[in-house]
Formats: C-alpha cells, structure tokens, sequence
C-alpha cells in the first residue's frame, strides 16, 4: 500500500520504537534520476520506455504535468511507457510546478523542442532558499530571451542555443536545466558543473536519445545537442537517498541489514562515516552488508556537493547522531538553513542545539512523541529518530515521506519494525 492523504482526515504513522532492524532490502530506483529523464523524454517525438520508474507521488505530480504538455504514458509494473508526438503547450502552470521543485526543468526541454517556455516559480520541500538564478544565468548565457514577470518566467530561442556557462555554485537542477536547453541542435560548455550522480544518469540518457555528453563525473560538461532525437529503453539507477536513510535506521536501532541492487560507490561518503564509528561495512560490486557497533562513536559531518555527504541525507544523519553518545556536529554548505527536523527531534528528548547555522548534537536514549514532517528527508529523520527511541511515536506529514518513499511502511515491518498507519478525523486534524 501506498501512504496517501485521504478526504476523511489525515494520515499518521505511528512507529513502536527500540526493535533493531535486521534483514535483507532491496533498494528502489532514484527518484531524483528519474525526475529529470522524465523531463528529457519530452525532447523526443519518439516513444521512451523506462525501466525501473519509482511509483511515488512526485513522479505522478510530473507524469500530470508531461500529460498537459503532450506526454501519454502508461504503466506496466515499473516500467513506464511514455510517447510525446508533438508538444500541445508550451506553459508549464503554478498549479503543477507548484508541487515539486524538479519540475522546473521541463522549462529547458520546451525551449530545445520548440524554441519557447513558460512556466512559474517551483515549490516543493521549504527549508530554506533555493532560487532559479542559476538556471536563468545559464539560459540567458546560452542566447535565449529569458523574461520574468510576477513570478512566471518567460524564454524563448531565436537560434539554435550555444555557449558557455560558468556556474557560480555547483547546481543540480541548473545543470540539467542547460543540458536539456541545448539537447536539440545546440551546444554547451558547463563549467562547475554538478557531478551528482543523478546528473549523471540524466546524461547517459540523452547520449541514448543521440546527444553528445563529454565529461560526465567531471565539473566541465560538453554538450552537442542533434537536430532530431531518437527513443529507446533506459533502466534508472538505485537510489542512494533511500539506500542511505535505511543503512541509518540500522545504525540508530543497532541493528544489521544488507542492501542490494544498490551502487556502493555512490555511497562513499557515508560508509566512511559509518566505519569511522565503528560499525562493520562490506561491500560487492550491488551490495552492501551493515552490522552495527554496540557502542558506536559520534562524528562531524559537512553535507557538500558530489562527492562530499549528501545534504539530503544531513537531517537523517543528524537523527543517527542523536543516538550516539558524545557529541557531533554538522553543517551543510548546500542548504544551510536545512533544520526543520530539530525541534521535531528535541521533542523525542533530543538534545541539540543550533550555533551559527552548525547543528550540534549530544546524543542519548529518545523516547515516543508526536511530531511533525515539514520536508521529505526531515521525515526520513524523524522515522529514523522513532525507529530508534524507546516508546511509541507518531509523525504527521505522511505526504511529504511519501514523496520520497515509497511502501515504506511494508519495507520497515519487513525487517522487524513495528510500523502502522492511522488516520486523524479531519475535525481532529483541523485543531
């Protein structure tokens, strides 16, 4: 089952905490890859099918959003079937983009496949500033005709986009934004360029569809776009967010877990960590084995950029953190404003404190409380926080771990946690 909000009221998982966690996992593909190939697939007249496609509820805010510009598509398991014969608009509204900040790269897309784009400002996840001006730049140094006005951007092409960009910060959505502006008949040289592995996969794709990418996994891009693109299958890789937030629910409950279908080597910065505390990891060319130290030892974490720690999986390792006795401390160079989830933990008797814009954090034994989701990786903490604390815990915003996970509620139980779903009464919730 999928964790959904309902009309009758809204949805709580309630998590009995103390229990290890121990099995065997297999992890699911990345939404974060999938995300922007979704986009691309709007390049291409040709019908795409991917393999491997994860059934969460962003992926469906972008499958509505394809839809309205000109995207059938059909489901057959995980495979996804998508087929773009001519674009039917070229206006990408609030209503859709305003759900999920990823979508904002369709703007690039309808730029390469008809020479014109509009579309709002991006919602999503809010912790924090997270402006476009990095895509904008990258437009306007490609040669479109970028115009914003109340917050709906407006660019078109008058020839065929080229150029060099020079980012002023590595930027994951910025980078895909120019490699899709440029797919069709342009060319590019990104320079800072982000290295995620995301960036990656989105890369591989487009060189399938017939675009020339040189420099993948390097700051330095080289894009040549073709006059007309081709179609194909494509499998996405293995989501090293989920991968990463289940290895820190077994190192906060003690526990052992093997992942597989998982690329360990996009993992680096994190199975540094764990063995820096002590805990056992072995690795395969698809998996990974953890077993936990009885007595971890705390650590300092700085979420960066590819190939440092993921800022993603920062409030996550922060809960971690805050059941490791000693003290740690964190910060994230990405999003610096990322905390959300720390009220949320001292609720569960953590104890952490913010000092100029550094989490820092002295762990000791949780225990249950109500608490609150205000983004998708704060509720991967506070999931991880409640899996590891004595007593039982509730957490609201159910939509936002759903956005991010997906049968999380079956994945856990299937390694021995004792998780459930309640629904509030919408009166109740209301108070």
């Amino acid at each position: 089952m999928m964790l959904t909000e309902s009309g009758k009221g809204s949805r709580i998982l309630r998590i009995e905490g103390g229990l290890p966690l121990s099995g065997e996992l297999r992890v699911y593909p990345a939404k974060n890859a999938a995300l922007p190939i979704l986009a691309a697939s709007l390049l291409t007249e040709e019908p795409i099918t991917l393999l491997e496609v994860p059934r969460l509820r962003d992926v469906e805010v972008m499958l509505e959003l394809l839809a309205h510009l000109g995207t059938h598509y059909a489901w057959e398991g995980r495979t996804l079937h998508l087929h773009t014969p001519e674009i039917q608009s070229t206006h990408a509204p609030y209503e859709l983009v305003g759900q999920m900040r990823a979508s904002f790269i369709v703007w690039g897309a309808l730029l390469a496949r008809v020479g014109e784009g509009r579309i709002s400002l991006p919602g999503g996840c809010a912790f924090g500033a997270r402006p476009v001006d990095q895509h904008v730049k990258a437009l306007k140094a490609l040669g479109a005709e970028v115009v914003e006005e109340e917050g709906t951007f407006y660019a078109r092409k008058t020839r065929p986009l080229a150029g060099r960009v020079v980012f002023d910060l590595p930027t994951v959505g910025g980078t895909e934004q120019a490699m899709l502006a440029v797919a069709l008949g342009g060319e590019a040289t990104l320079v800072q360029a982000a290295m995620e592995p995301e960036v990656e996969d989105l890369g591989r794709f487009l060189g399938m569809l017939g675009v020339e990418v040189r420099g993948l996994g390097s700051p330095i891009l080289h894009v040549r776009g073709a006059r007309r693109l081709g179609g194909g299958t494509y499998r996405i890789i293995p989501d090293r967010i989920e991968a990463g937030t289940y290895l820190l629910a077994a190192a906060a409950t003690r526990g052992a877990l093997t992942l597989t279908q998982v690329r360990p080597d996009h993992l680096d910065a994190l199975l540094d960590k764990l063995r820096q505390a002590g805990h056992r990891v072995e690795v395969g060319p698809d998996w990974v084995r953890f077993t936990a130290a009885k007595h971890p030892e705390p650590f300092h974490v700085e979420a960066r950029e590819y190939p440092g720690f993921p800022t993603d999986l920062q409030p996550i390792v922060g809960a971690y953190l805050a059941t490791v006795p000693g003290q740690s401390a964190i910060t994230d160079r990405v999003y610096p404003d990322r905390f959300t989830h720390v009220g949320e933990l001292a609720r569960m008797g953590a104890e952490l404190y913010l000092r100029d814009r550094t989490l820092v954090v002295n762990g000791r034994r949780l225990h249950g409380a109500q608490v609150k989701a205000l983004d998708i990786r704060a509720g991967g903490g506070l999931v991880v926080a409640a899996l590891a604390a004595e007593g039982v815990s509730e957490i609201e915003g159910v939509y936002f771990l759903e956005r991010g996970y997906e049968h999380l509620e079956e994945r856990l139980r299937s390694l021995g946690a004792r998780v459930g779903v309640a629904e509030v009464p919408l009166a109740l919730a209301a108070d």
